[in-house]
Formats: C-alpha cells, sequence, structure tokens
C-alpha cells in the first residue's frame, strides 16, 4: 500500500479549545447576584456534575504529564465543550469512550446538547458586570462528505460558525487563526500553523473569553516587589498586591491549605485559591486533587473580612491534550484503525482525531486583567488568618458560584516566569 492510499483511508481532523482569563479590580457598591435567573433542570445539574468531574481528572493528568516545574493553566469547560461538538459524530465505541471519559454516563445526547445549550447562554448573561464570550466553529475540508445532521446539531445547540473552507489555499490557516485573534480578543494569536495537511478533513474549535472585575478592589499605590517562596524553598521577589484594608471574602483554613474565595463583579463568579502551607506539597496536590475535596472546602468557606496579598501575574499555557486525553480513557478516538466517527464523515475512509490543542492566556492584576453527593472527606477547621498572604505556590479556579460551574483551574509555581 503507497503512502497515498493510506492518507486516502484515514482522514484526520483536529479538536481546539481555547481560552482566555481575565481577572480585574472594580468599583464597589455592587448589588450582589444572590442566585440563578431561573432553576436548573435535573439534566443541566448533570452536565454540570458531569463537567466539573472531567475538570478534576482533567487538571490532574495534565499536571502529570507536565513538568513539574511548569505553571500551568486549562480551562476544561472550554475543553468539554469542544469535545461535546465531536461527541455529536461519535458512534459505537468511540461514543461510549468518549462519554466514559467526559463523565456523561446517565444523559442521552439530546440532553448534552440542550443542557449545553442553555448553560452557555446562562453563563453569558448572568453577570453584565462580567464579560463572558462563549465561541464556537467547525471549519471543514471543502468537498469534503460531512454528515449534514452533524452540522444541523452543533449549530443548533452549540451556534457553532461553519464554514467550508479549501484547505490547500495558503490563507486557510489564517482564516480559522483570524477567527480565533476576534473571539479571544486578540489575547491568542493562532491555533493551527500552516500548511493544513492534506489528510486534515476538519478543525472543531472552542474559544472562551472572560474578563472580570474583582468586586472589591486592590490598592495599586500598594503593589511592591515582595517575596514568594518556590517549590524547593528558595525565594525569587514578584509584582506583589495588596488589597491594603480587609475586604468581603469566603476563607477557610485547616492543617494543610488556605482556601480564599475572591469574587467578580456582582459575586456570581469568583477566584478560588488554594494555598498549601507547605509549599512542596503543591506538585502532588495538583496531581491528586479531587473533587469531593474541592467541594469539602468550598463547603467549609464562610464569609469574612480579611486582607488580601497576592501575586499580579500573567500566564500563557499551550498543551496538545492527545496523550493526556488517552489517558482518560479515550484512546480509541485517537486510533486511525479503530475510531469510529461515522455521524461526522459520510466518506469512504476512517475519521479519527489528529489532535485536541488547548491554548490558554490569564491576566491578574489591580486594574484589571484582560485575557477567564454526600462527600466522606474529612475537614478540620482552623482560624483563618487575618491577612491572606499568597507568597508561595497555590492552585486557582476561577467558577461560577451559583451553579458551580468551573470556567478555568491552573498551578502557579512561579508567577515571576
Amino acid at each position: 500500500m503507497t503512502e497515498r492510499t493510506m492518507h486516502q483511508r484515514h482522514l484526520r481532523f483536529s479538536v481546539a479549545a481555547l481560552l482566555v482569563g481575565a481577572g480585574a479590580c472594580g468599583d464597589g457598591l455592587l448589588e450582589p447576584i444572590l442566585e440563578l435567573p431561573r432553576q436548573l433542570t435535573v439534566a443541566e445539574e448533570q452536565l454540570v456534575e458531569a463537567d466539573n468531574r472531567f475538570a478534576f481528572k482533567l487538571f490532574g493528568q495534565v499536571n502529570t504529564e507536565e513538568e513539574d516545574g511548569a505553571n500551568v493553566f486549562i480551562s476544561p469547560l472550554s475543553v468539554g465543550m469542544a469535545l461535546g461538538m465531536t461527541y455529536n459524530g461519535a458512534a459505537g465505541t468511540t461514543r461510549d469512550a468518549m462519554q466514559e471519559t467526559l463523565e456523561l454516563q446517565g444523559l442521552t445526547l439530546q440532553e448534552v446538547n440542550e443542557s449545553y445549550q442553555s448553560l452557555i447562554q446562562l453563563l453569558i448573561d448572568l453577570d453584565p458586570r462580567v464579560e463572558m464570550l462563549i465561541a464556537n466553529s467547525i471549519w471543514y475540508r471543502q468537498g469534503i462528505q460531512v454528515v449534514p445532521a452533524f452540522i444541523d446539531l452543533n449549530r443548533q445547540y452549540f451556534d457553532a460558525e461553519v464554514t467550508a473552507l479549501n484547505f490547500d489555499s495558503p490563507t486557510a490557516a489564517n482564516a480559522i487563526n483570524d477567527w480565533v485573534h476576534a473571539k479571544t480578543r486578540g489575547r491568542i494569536d493562532r491555533i493551527i500553523e500552516p500548511p493544513i495537511p492534506s489528510q486534515m478533513i476538519m478543525y472543531l474549535i472552542n474559544a472562551i473569553y472572560f474578563k472580570g472585575d474583582w468586586t472589591s478592589k486592590f490598592d495599586k499605590d500598594r503593589t511592591r516587589n515582595a517575596p514568594f517562596t518556590l517549590t524547593d524553598g528558595s525565594q525569587t521577589s514578584v509584582p506583589t498586591m495588596s488589597s491594603g484594608a480587609k475586604i468581603p471574602v469566603r476563607a477557610f483554613g485547616d492543617s494543610e491549605v488556605l482556601v480564599a474565595d475572591l469574587p467578580y463583579g456582582g459575586r456570581a463568579f469568583s477566584m478560588t485559591l488554594v494555598v498549601p502551607h507547605d509549599e512542596s506539597r503543591i506538585i502532588e496536590l495538583s496531581k491528586t486533587l479531587t473533587r469531593d475535596r474541592w467541594d469539602a472546602w468550598i463547603t467549609a468557606l464562610q464569609d469574612d473580612s480579611i486582607e488580601v496579598v497576592m501575586p499580579k501575574f500573567t500566564l500563557e499555557y499551550d498543551v496538545t491534550l492527545n496523550d493526556v486525553l488517552k489517558a482518560l480513557g479515550m484512546a480509541v478516538a485517537f486510533s486511525d484503525t479503530e475510531a469510529d466517527f461515522s455521524n461526522l464523515y459520510a466518506g469512504p475512509e476512517r475519521a479519527y482525531i489528529s489532535e485536541v490543542k488547548h491554548k490558554t492566556f490569564v491576566e491578574v492584576n489591580e486594574e484589571g486583567t484582560t485575557a477567564a453527593a454526600v462527600t466522606s472527606v474529612g475537614v478540620g477547621v482552623t482560624s483563618v488568618p487575618t491577612v491572606i498572604r499568597v507568597d508561595r505556590p497555590f492552585i486557582f479556579a476561577i467558577r461560577e458560584r451559583l451553579s458551580g460551574t468551573i470556567l478555568f483551574m491552573g498551578r502557579m509555581l512561579n508567577p515571576g516566569v
């Protein structure tokens, strides 16, 4: 069999997830958002739960495969939505594997689609003081036999922009990258490097942009370089923000960690910081943190008024998730001999996922950051200090508090790099 014949028999497509995160200072005196505009349906609650279970699996596996000294920032929601679009094209054992990896057991395909549709709109509209953009697109090689129902489902439920493109054109990659640039407000320039491979038939892309103002601002005049302890016990100097006074936060502390929840805008969205007392434990914690442990911390948070001192930072992160998703149970979807995406592609060749690419950007500063079940875990409460000082490695997440949806998760080991 010639190489050309092999390329005709196995056609690839790519899934991409992009996010830009933002945290910023606000102008205070905002009416808090204390409840969702409507009650979630049972299916929506199940999808949020599934997304969050997937989030912790993904975060743990990314940190396991990443170098121990690297900062990490991902959007499980973005990855989940991009794969959710792809899920509409899967069949047989491939769909079963994706269902298990994405924790979608117990939900029909219709329930998954309808719940994503309503969840996207809820997140976008929830707080007018937070800018939230979620965009999806599908780009396919002009002339291939795409299954019409696949396109229709993703247009209807994910509001996907669908374009048939001449992938052989030297400007094809630029057209896709221009969309990425626009949807991330210029913070992510490209996801595809030209030329597009001859076997590539489709790109499915999700972009999330989040810009939030802190409910209570940091005092810019108090920002100065301060020591930050690294995982090996050495110190570096990084720009560090201070609220300068006690501000309303939710906090919790035990013998292992300090947890603080800093709200954005009307308090529907927040950044949750998890700071181990022992800086050397951050690597292990980032690899093994579970949903149950997280839920126990969130449940234990108490309203308080505390001064907050934390680093300002910018982080760009780029990762190909193929090995991560294979380790989580999706290997068949990447197999050029076993993958079944017959609900996506109607041609005689076998289509399979070639790559899942994920690029992120987050900036946190004083003025504005523009980038996005009963538990058996025991929690022993200790007193929260009068100053929350984030001066050592930490885990952080941006989440929507009322539904519990986790948008972004990160591991910050060194804000100075």
